[in-house]
This record gives C-alpha cells, sequence and structure tokens, in this order.
C-alpha cells in the first residue's frame, strides 16, 4: 500500500470525472506528453490510454518501483518513459529534447517554479496542469485585477492563459487544504528569438534583467510603480515615460498593461 508523503506535497487525485476532464481538455496534436508527479499513474493509464507516449518524472523512489511493475509493459514497448528523480534537476534549458505537451497535478509547493520553467523551455507547447486556484488566478489575471503580478506578465507575454475549471478538496487522497484549478496555457511564442521562429528579446541575458525588472515593479504591492522601480532604476527616465504616455504617477503596479511594461522596460 503507498502512503502519501508530505515532504513531497503528495495529494492523490481519484476523482475519476476529473481525470476525464483533464484529458478531453488536452490539446490536439502528436507532441509527447510530460507528466510530472504521476503518483499512483491514474492519469497515466488514460494518456496511454489514448496512444500517448508519455515521459514522466517521479521523486518517489517507493512511487517509481510501483509505477514500473504498473506499467511494465508499456515501459518495455517504449510507450512510457519513467524517469526516477527530481524532475527540476539538470533543467536548465529544455526538459526533453523534443516538442511536448506538460499535463500534471503538480506538488503545490514547486508548482509555480515547474510552470516558470516550463513557460522558459522552447520544446514545451502547452501546459494544461493543476495547480492551488490561487496560483492558477496570478498567472491569468489581467492589468486592473489585484492579484496581477509578475508571473501575469511572463504568463501572458508568450500564452493565451485559461483557468479551465476548479477541483474540490474533497477529489483527493488525502484532502488538500485548498481549492485546486486546472490552468491551461498555450505557447504563443517563444520569450528568447534565437529559440524559436517568434521571440521577445534578443538574448537571455535581456530576458533575465526584464526578470529583475519586474521583480522591483512588484516589490511592494500598495506602493506608486515609480517609487518600487526608483530605487533600481532612473527615477527622471521612469517620469518621463510616465509623462509620455498619459499615466498618472499614483499608478499602482498592477494597474499598468501588460504592453506597457515591455515598453518601460525598454525606455528605462
Amino acid at each position: 500500500m503507498i502512503i502519501p508523503k508530505k515532504r513531497f506535497g503528495q495529494n492523490f487525485l481519484k476523482d475519476e470525472s476529473i481525470l476525464n476532464k483533464i484529458i478531453e481538455s488536452m490539446p490536439k496534436g502528436d507532441n509527447i506528453v510530460v507528466e510530472i508527479g504521476p503518483g499512483l499513474g491514474d492519469l497515466t493509464k488514460k494518456l496511454l490510454e489514448r496512444k500517448k507516449r508519455v515521459v514522466a518524472f517521479e521523486v518517489d523512489n517507493d512511487l517509481c518501483k510501483y509505477l514500473k511493475e504498473k506499467f511494465s509493459k508499456e515501459i518495455e514497448s517504449g510507450n512510457l518513459i519513467l524517469k526516477c528523480h527530481d524532475v527540476l534537476e539538470g533543467w536548465e534549458d529544455t526538459l526533453i529534447d523534443k516538442k511536448y505537451d506538460l499535463i500534471a497535478n503538480l506538488p503545490y509547493y514547486i508548482a509555480t517554479k515547474i510552470v516558470l520553467n516550463s513557460l522558459k523551455d522552447p520544446n514545451c507547447a502547452t501546459l494544461t496542469v493543476m495547480v492551488q486556484k490561487e496560483v492558477a488566478s496570478k498567472f491569468c489575471a489581467k492589468e486592473g485585477d489585484k492579484n496581477f503580478s509578475s508571473l501575469s506578465i511572463l504568463a501572458n507575454s508568450v500564452c493565451k492563459t485559461k483557468v479551465l475549471f476548479d477541483v474540490d478538496r474533497s477529489s483527493f487522497d488525502p484532502p488538500p487544504k485548498v481549492t485546486s484549478s486546472v490552468l491551461q496555457m498555450i505557447k504563443k511564442r517563444d520569450f528568447i528569438k534565437d529559440r524559436g521562429k517568434e521571440g521577445i528579446f534578443d538574448s537571455l541575458d535581456e530576458f533575465e534583467k526584464f526578470e529583475r525588472f519586474l521583480k522591483e515593479a512588484f516589490k511592494a504591492p500598495r506602493k506608486t510603480l515609480i517609487k518600487n522601480l526608483s530605487q533600481s532604476y532612473d527615477k527622471n527616465r521612469i517620469e518621463s515615460f510616465f509623462q509620455k504616455n498619459d499615466l498618472p504617477p499614483t499608478l499602482r503596479p498592477h494597474e499598468l498593461p501588460l504592453s506597457l511594461y515591455h515598453l518601460l522596460f525598454k525606455n528605462i
């Protein structure tokens, strides 16, 4: 009997109807499917039944042993590749060397990191992942929403984002303390131009500077954007940008449109 481990944030999805909704929400196509944290393999089984080729990453050695036995035929045939290690180890550029769709019930404690890595990964085409509802709303938030943040800007800069549906605590064993949501992101471009047909930034260095810029912008969400950015960037340039674009100096970080964040970054 497999007992969920708290240190790995394991909450096994047991609701058959939710599993089916996730499968039905998958984007069409022949991309390899990457599953992170397959757990007891319930979603894995449905993916394989759909004739998908699956690469699964599982950090729990006990679960890996269980999955190897459960899917011995699929592993032998090559339809399932099971990697028994922390998915974040060695994930610096691309996770696998082919285009893939990420489909997973992500552990809450590493969900944001995994989503951000996937957004940066030029081989990741789509994400359909279950995360904490609060996290999903941040990734999908639009300017003007109070939870609009650096996560919102990064996600919506390269993806079409959408919360597909919420998942109640009772759908898991053991039940988590929070409500979950299934989040879908469809990539429309890459961050770096030399990694794909269309990109936003000329180099990785420029992208990392943009990440630092966003961190400063949202450092104190209740303060004005000018005050936050003036601690690290030329205040005169910032104020000049606001004046040219008819922006009030009292603007808070969550109130500036996504497109103007990119323009402001280039100006300062």
